[in-house]
């Protein structure tokens, strides 16, 4: 009999601790909130097989959507908590999902010389976009977003650091549209100068790999200089996705020492 009444006090004990939390979420509302982020997401999906938006990329479609459906609807309170659980949660998932598509044995055999030039490339983007916020006086915030996008993977990268550094809505959707249109013009001039370049297929498709954003405007650039240079792009380009992750846990990381030390202070 005292273990039976010790087993009921122990399951109410849980069903007290657990109640709060369920009264605080209203599931019906966190899936709409869910469900809204997944139908912006398949409209940017469907702009960005549009020629004149499939270079910008889905994510970048997608951003632009749910800025423009703020400006004239304003923000969908009553969704705020599928929204944010889709920003954060579901966001970071998907990050670390995305990074492992890419082969580890193909890149052991083939690419670690491609991750080496990736993490070179993401130290360097992001030195140069520092200091020339600090030499420029500029906000850094937006300054390690456009870092970020640049030495990663553009959008997808800023929209996976933003909520880690807590950077502003409207910062975040500016860094947006400067790297999906530096990338796109950058993308057709790799093309118009691949015929004067004096590059092999090879060199091409790394220089392509690891500096254009968006894997479709990687693909675009790389393409027309053949199946060779289209692999070695796509193998450099999904290297340094691959890369967002331990760029996101240190960035985390980073975030959570500064808290303290403001703390102890």
């Amino acid at each position: 009999m005292n273990r039976k009444a010790g087993m009921e006090r122990l399951v109410a004990a849980r069903r007290l601790a657990i109640s709060p939390l369920v009264q605080r979420t209203d599931w019906p509302l966190l899936v709409a909130g869910v469900g809204f982020t997944l139908l912006v997401a398949a409209l940017g999906f469907a702009l960005a097989q549009l020629p004149g938006l499939r270079l910008a990329g889905p994510l970048a479609c997608s951003i632009v959507l749910a800025v423009g459906y703020r400006q004239v609807a304003g923000y969908p309170e009553q969704l705020r908590g599928g929204i944010q659980f889709s920003a954060k949660r579901l966001l970071r998932a998907a990050i670390i999902l995305y990074g492992l598509k890419l082969n580890i044995a193909v890149v052991l055999h083939q690419g670690l010389g491609l991750l080496l030039r990736d993490a070179f490339t993401i130290i360097f983007a992001l030195g140069v976009t520092m200091l020339l916020a600090r030499w420029l006086k500029a906000d850094r915030s937006m300054a390690l977003l456009l870092g970020i996008g640049t030495g990663i993977c553009g959008a997808a990268a800023i929209a996976a650091i933003s909520p880690i550094v807590g950077a502003e809505e409207e910062d975040t959707a500016i860094s947006v549209g400067i790297i999906a249109l530096l990338g796109t013009l950058f993308a057709l001039a790799y093309t118009a100068l691949r015929v004067v370049l004096p590059l092999t297929s090879e060199h091409y498709g790394v220089w392509v790999g690891v500096s254009l954003h968006e894997i479709a405007q990687v693909a675009l650039a790389a393409a027309p200089a053949g199946q060779n240079a289209l692999a070695i792009a796509l193998l450099a380009k999904l290297g340094r996705v691959f890369l967002l992750v331990p760029v996101s846990l240190l960035a985390m990381w980073w975030m959570q020492r500064r808290a303290s030390s403001t703390e102890q202070e």
